[in-house]
């Protein structure tokens, strides 16, 4: 599940509010061991996705670096190019 997780910071551009609900909702279910909530449990799956999204913001705006901004494309190429080692074209 937690594999979808990827790094959000320090990318141009910056991470969308979608990339993070989505990282968050990846997260929530990875603990809580639901792909998809009952309708019991539904709200508070809901409600946990919004905090770790709004916490999850919260952190990548407050933090500082002076390393320049990593290029999506370029770190998505060299994913592939790793992947492709691993475990062949």
């Amino acid at each position: 599940m937690c594999r979808n997780i990827k790094t959000l910071y320090n990318f141009s551009p910056p991470a969308s509010e979608e990339e993070i609900r989505a990282s968050a909702l990846q997260f929530v279910r990875k603990i809580s061991g639901f792909n998809r909530p009952s309708q019991t449990n539904e709200e508070a799956f809901n409600k946990a996705v919004d905090q770790v999204a709004a916490a999850a913001h919260e952190l990548l705006g407050s933090l500082v670096t002076l390393a320049p901004p990593r290029d999506r494309e370029a770190e998505a190429a060299k994913a592939k190019a790793r992947n492709a080692l691993r475990f062949g074209a």
